[in-house]
């Protein structure tokens, strides 16, 4: 499930895995960089700062703005070299819902400043959820190539 608009991204997604084991994957570098990017630098705590390499030049930067194990992570989300989605510009929230032994994540991406972020945001998550619910189940989601795709100019 999908909705666009001129603000949000959101995006809904059955995981076959545990809350308890998906919520690690937004807070354990080494979980993190398995689905999303090259380097991941890591700070998991309310005000700390994370730093996700995708591919050598596209850099997303921000903070943990609440976290409630197992069930909710919030990131303030940008690009380190973008002037539209500067780094902490726009809000990020993963919600995690047990469901049938497994999960229900919703993302939701808020404050972006123009539709054609917001498309292109919306490409990106799309692919990203992809490789964590590979990832979370137990699969390898292969190398990511299209790190780029996500990124804003």
């Amino acid at each position: 499930m999908t909705s666009i608009s001129s603000e949000v991204v959101r995006r809904e997604l059955y995981i076959e895995c545990r809350p308890e084991i998906l919520f690690a994957f937004f807070t354990d570098s080494d979980k993190l960089v398995r689905w999303m990017g090259r380097q991941v630098l890591l700070d998991p705590s309310i005000g700390g700062k994370f730093r996700i390499d995708l591919n050598g030049s596209d850099v997303a930067l921000g903070e943990y703005k609440e976290l409630i194990p197992h069930e909710k992570v919030v990131l303030s989300w940008g690009w380190e070299k973008s002037k539209l989605v500067p780094p902490g510009s726009s809000t990020l929230e993963f919600l995690l819902a047990p469901k049938d032994g497994g999960t229900v994540l919703t993302l939701t991406h808020y404050d972006l400043p123009t539709a054609e972020e917001v498309a292109s945001h919306n490409h990106g998550w799309t692919q990203y959820m992809d490789r964590l619910k590979l990832t979370a189940q137990g699969e390898d989601p292969g190398a990511d190539v299209g790190a780029c795709e996500i990124a804003a100019d």
